[in-house]
């Protein structure tokens, strides 16, 4: 007879899993030696000077001076509490900071409720953070009445022209009747055109009826007069650049690098050689290189009435160089997805949009969440590559709060530098842990 063997080793409570993970070898024994000691020459210094050892009160430069204070001085925190302001809003003028705060306040009202799965009306809440929130974000930020559309008619030589038309509808003068008139003869073309287009090209006519009278609506939008005073975007500064950059940087870079993607794989050659002459020219190009020549070199080419806003020009060459990484991982997961896949879709039926949009693409995009949210870290983290073109996001507003000589002190810089790298790390790592949640909640392979 066999004899029995010792029963198996339980894994259970914090002993068992700290016998399984940290000891269950002599190699596991000796990084888990290892990572106690560097938590113990890296974790108590840190708390020591920006907490144990730091400073939370005080007014000026002297309560942060150990020969002052008479003891070892850590994180001088008074002095981000004194320009905390200038941290969140820049340069931004005060009576108008409310409408920063409108901002901040409506994202987070749109988009936390977009992050939780179980909440409804997610279509809804989806047109209203990426369609109505930008643009109403736009207007609160710049004061709207930018006189786009006046400008536009004018420069095409159509003004006149729309303004007739709009006497003749009855409207009264000003920019109204350019806009309705404009607007009806933008969408009267797209419709006369639609019927052109039969069968699969249908829903393309409808497409760019919808995007006309879109544009239309968006010109309008921020060239009302509300009533707001014009802030220019040379004073905006600190968070607020930062997030703007950010997040107009993601919502752009994903929706431009799947289009991208998919014309790198299309059948069409013009299609497929232009965006891969695109994704590669903006791939062979550092960020760096693009700020410079959207802020400095971009007005030499430009007519001397045309002027682009600096921050503005700075957004579109940060979305257009995201863009061309996002097409890459986007073309991976497409690559990624089998044979079977595209002849099921065939099977049933499906039309090559709609096998692309319900069958293949979805599944693409599940499989490549983690390169996507990575280059979306690494585009937040590159925002600080505008302070190079005198653009002032949260390193350059510190950078320029260290020259105050009223805060002059030994700590100030790293405290500085602590509280951005904070700030930093908390979106990062949320970031990171959302797209974690959501490949577990998208992972049906394993599921019973």
């Amino acid at each position: 007879m066999i004899a029995p063997e010792t029963p198996p080793v339980s894994t259970r409570g914090v002993w068992g899993w700290a016998r399984a993970h940290l000891l269950g070898s002599p190699t596991q024994v000796i990084l888990t030696l290892f990572g106690c000691w560097v938590f113990y020459i890296v974790v108590p210094p840190l708390l020591n000077f920006f907490i144990f050892d730091a400073v939370f009160t005080g007014t000026g430069r002297n309560a942060c001076l150990p020969e002052v204070v008479g003891r070892p001085v850590g994180a001088c925190w008074p002095f981000i509490g004194a320009k905390f302001n200038q941290i969140v809003y820049g340069f931004y003028p005060e009576p108008e900071r409310w409408r920063v705060d409108l901002v901040y306040a409506l994202g987070i009202i749109l988009l936390a409720p977009l992050m939780i799965p179980k909440l409804p009306y997610k279509r809804l809440n989806a047109l209203l953070f990426f369609g109505v929130y930008p643009v109403a974000s736009f207007v609160l930020l710049t004061g709207g009445n930018l006189g786009l559309q006046r400008f536009l008619l004018s420069a095409a030589g159509l003004g006149p022209v729309f303004s007739s038309i709009g006497q003749a509808l009855g409207l009264r003068s000003g920019f109204w009747p350019d806009y309705v008139a404009s607007t009806l003869v933008i969408a009267a073309i797209a419709a006369a055109a639609a019927p052109v287009f039969a069968g699969e090209c249908r829903s393309f006519a409808k497409a760019v009826l919808v995007t006309f009278i879109s544009l239309g609506l968006v010109l309008a939008a921020v060239d009302i007069n509300f009533g707001l005073p014009p802030v220019e975007t040379r004073v905006w500064g600190g968070m607020l650049v930062t997030l703007v950059i950010a997040v107009t940087g993601i919502v752009a870079s994903l929706p431009l690098g799947i289009l991208l993607a998919l014309g790198r794989r299309s059948d069409m050659p013009l299609v497929r050689i232009s965006c891969v002459l695109f994704i590669e020219f903006w791939r062979g190009v550092p960020l760096i290189t693009v700020l410079f020549f959207a802020t400095y070199m971009l007005p030499l080419f430009l007519p001397g009435q045309f002027n682009i806003d600096g921050l503005l020009r700075a957004l579109v060459g940060v979305a257009l160089f995201a863009s061309a990484y996002m097409a890459e991982v986007v073309r991976g997961g497409l690559q990624a997805i089998s044979k079977g896949q595209y002849e099921g879709a065939m099977a049933l039926g499906l039309r090559s949009s709609l096998m692309m949009r319900l069958v293949v693409l979805p599944q693409a995009l599940k499989l490549v969440i983690p390169g996507i949210v990575n280059n979306f870290i690494g585009l937040f983290k590159d925002t600080t590559l505008v302070l190079i073109v005198s653009i002032f996001d949260l390193l350059g507003v510190l950078r320029a709060a260290f020259t105050d000589p009223n805060w002059a002190t030994p700590t100030t810089v790293v405290t500085g530098f602590g509280f951005a790298g904070l700030f930093y790390f908390v979106f990062c790592f949320g970031m990171s842990r959302y797209s974690l949640a959501l490949e577990r909640r998208l992972d049906r392979n394993h599921r019973n």
